[in-house]
């Protein structure tokens, strides 16, 4: 018998909070309320969340042995699971096969659902993306692709809110200033999206996409241990200096 049989998945085990569940972080509007998954950190013994993998299924395998995870450890994913590395399909049935990982929805995964590049190869993973929430709560911890807007109420943000937000106002792109700079709110908010130089890190806010995609590191963080770890990325991808928002911080791939 297989782990996987022997084990009921995260995304067997997760609760969408309701409207007058006191005990959740955070509450939405619909449509993301209805796809905010909200995990009980007393279920679980390890917790990590990991940065974007955007296809890169050696650098996943290459992090996941590090980690290790076991019984009923959670691996939490920011999203991108999928484009722009070699082998999409292969890390969205790594994630969706385990009986650790669960994964948020990143922009990536939504240009697929929307159709707005070509879907033809990713044709086995479609169904799999589609399950995946928008939101996912780990205790008084959220777990978003791109983030909340730190002068927005919860019920003000959309969809592409969540997995777009990088810069305030919205449309400065990398020219900042940066939601996360700016977020002192509760609860604090895990996530990707914005190429950071090294991971972000404040009492408000953790950045975890340190483009592993563009030859930087694949990052995962220990949420009980309150640390860092990460392994080397591959360059599939170029990407230009100016769009690596380098954060101060000083992480070193394999540390």
């Amino acid at each position: 018998m297989t782990i996987r049989e022997q084990a009921a998945a995260p995304a067997e085990r997760y609760v969408v909070p309701a409207e007058t569940d006191r005990e959740a972080p955070i509450a939405f509007d619909e449509p993301i309320a209805a796809r905010h998954w909200r995990f009980d950190p007393a279920n679980h013994d390890e917790i990590y969340i990991v940065g974007d993998v955007h296809g890169s299924i050696d650098e996943l395998e290459q992090l996941w042995g590090r980690l290790a995870p076991s019984g009923d450890d959670l691996v939490v994913f920011v999203g991108d699971l999928v484009r722009k590395g070699p082998a999409s399909v292969a890390v969205a049935e790594f994630v969706a096969e385990s009986p650790h990982a669960v994964s948020v929805r990143g922009n990536n995964e939504m240009k697929l659902l929307r159709g707005s590049v070509d879907t033809a190869p990713f044709e086995p993973i479609l169904e799999t993306v589609r399950e995946l929430p928008f939101v996912i709560s780990v205790g008084d911890s959220v777990v978003v692709h791109g983030g909340l807007h730190p002068e927005w109420d919860p019920s003000a943000h959309d969809p592409d809110d969540l997995l777009e937000l990088r810069s305030v106002p919205q449309g400065n792109g990398y020219d900042g200033p940066f939601w996360f700079e700016l977020y002192d709110e509760s609860p604090r908010v895990f996530f990707g999206h914005t190429v950071l130089e090294a991971p972000y890190v404040s009492d408000g806010a953790v950045g975890l996409d340190t483009g592993c995609v563009y030859g930087g590191a694949l990052t995962a963080y220990d949420w009980r241990a309150d640390e860092l770890l990460s392994v080397p990325g591959t360059e599939h991808q170029s990407r230009p200096d100016r769009k690596f928002v380098d954060t101060g911080a000083d992480v070193d791939p394999g540390s």
